[in-house]
């Protein structure tokens, strides 16, 4: 290992056996983590070459068990956000279409959100599922959400727990590995990354980005995969709700044609970009067919089915799942222009309610959360509800609205309306 950890301190690159050789030693335990550490350091601070990037991604990727088929046709990541539920609409929606979706999911950290736990506040939705049972729903219903299989790329799940407690998470060619040998592993030929930018995103730079997404998309051509990045803004949550059951709710209304339109608009954008890797027809093409299956209900006939193959009760989403019983409203006094919000303060209000972790293996509560009216550029009148937030007790639901008050900034002037897609990055036209 100790060769290794000194090239890539000077900078002189590592080639393709010589990574392979060290992944293979992530996954065997043949390096200890103080050495694993060690030369993490050394990418953290010096970087990687882009053949480097290449080489490593596939070596995480195909040590291990990687699928011998693809598990669906199509495939969607996204870097995380507040209020980011587009996975809950977008697989029924691609099921709909006729185009499998087989997701690896995670749990949230932090003030992000993870839809593993959203899912799992629908009762009785498993997610712990064997390849096996996964190839064989998505078979029959086209679409299935599991947590990460530990088949999948383990090295990834080594390295990351790593790079968790060294401070050598923030790496642009490091992110990228993780992110990608694990799409590459499950096989799928088409998929669409979303790259959140913002102050609620763990991107908030609009060029690094940039950076990490052309990287993302060059290790998919690099490795035969159709690989379109779009960067979405996170300078406010997506949708309204804020949560994990709450944000259930908000994805079943979309799915019925109702809720917040910036969660249908990139839905149907995301959604739109994967039938244009398949098809190769217009985005206007594409986009006019998934808002079709979203208006005809039939996205809403494939959610149903995914939601009772993996075990879950769908009547119980259909009622409405359950919030907590401490409901305070934030009313507008003066009204005014929203000028900007402060996006990580909410999820952070959010994960002080219990919705999210502070770190793994915590428990989160799936009836606590927020509902957020106010978006940037919106005028709110006197009287007009700003937000909602839903506690277990008073004293966590006064706190939270205390808390909020400081995330809304206001104008006395209209202020520009940022757009939802600030750029977009593919190999394909």
């Amino acid at each position: 290992m100790i060769p290794f950890i000194q090239k890539t301190r000077d900078r002189i690159p590592l080639s393709s056996q010589e990574l392979a050789e060290l992944i293979q030693g992530v996954v065997d335990g043949r390096w200890p983590d103080y050495q694993l550490s060690a030369w993490l350091m050394a990418v953290y601070c010096r970087g990687l070459t882009e053949d480097e990037v290449f080489s490593l991604t596939g070596s995480m990727a195909f040590t291990g068990s990687p699928s011998a088929e693809p598990l669906g046709s199509v495939d969607k990541h996204s870097t995380g956000g507040v209020g980011d539920k587009t996975t809950l609409v977008l697989a029924p929606v691609m099921a709909a279409l006729g185009y499998p979706m087989a997701k690896m999911s995670g749990r949230g950290l932090g003030h992000t959100g993870g839809t593993l736990d959203k899912l799992e506040s629908i009762p009785g939705f498993q997610t712990e599922l064997p390849m096996s049972a996964v190839r064989r729903q998505i078979d029959r219903v086209g679409v299935a959400v599991v947590a990460q299989s530990s088949e999948l790329a383990p090295a990834d799940k080594r390295l990351y727990a790593l790079r968790d407690v060294t401070a050598t998470v923030e790496s642009i060619p490091l992110i990228a590995a993780s992110v990608m040998s694990k799409k590459l592993a499950a096989g799928t030929p088409h998929l669409v990354l979303d790259v959140k930018v913002g102050n609620g995103a763990f991107m908030a730079d609009l060029e690094q980005a940039r950076e990490l997404a052309k990287l993302m998309v060059q290790i998919g051509y690099h490795h035969h995969r159709a690989v379109t990045a779009l960067l979405t803004s996170m300078n406010q949550p997506l949708g309204w709700a804020v949560g994990n059951a709450i944000e259930v709710n908000e994805a079943r209304d979309c799915l019925k044609g109702q809720g917040p339109e910036d969660l249908r608009d990139e839905v149907l954008k995301l959604a739109a970009e994967l039938v244009h890797l398949v098809t190769h027809e217009s985005l206007h093409d594409a986009m006019e067919r998934a808002a079709g299956v979203l208006d005809q209900g039939k996205a809403w006939e494939s959610f149903g089915q995914w939601i009772i193959a993996q075990g879950g009760q769908l009547a119980a989403v259909e009622n409405g799942l359950p919030l907590a019983p401490v409901v305070r409203e934030w009313r507008a006094e003066d009204g005014g222009w929203i000028e900007r919000i402060d996006t990580r303060t909410i999820g952070e209000v959010a994960l002080e309610l219990g919705a999210g972790r502070h770190k793994l293996g915590d428990s989160v509560d799936p009836g606590v959360g927020i509902r957020f009216y106010a978006k940037t550029g919106r005028f709110m009148a006197p009287g007009e509800v700003i937000a909602q937030v839903f506690a277990r007790s008073d004293q966590d639901a006064d706190q939270a609205l205390q808390t909020l008050s400081l995330a809304v900034h206001w104008s006395t002037a209209q202020p520009p309306q940022e757009p939802l897609v600030l750029d977009r990055i593919s190999t394909q036209t």
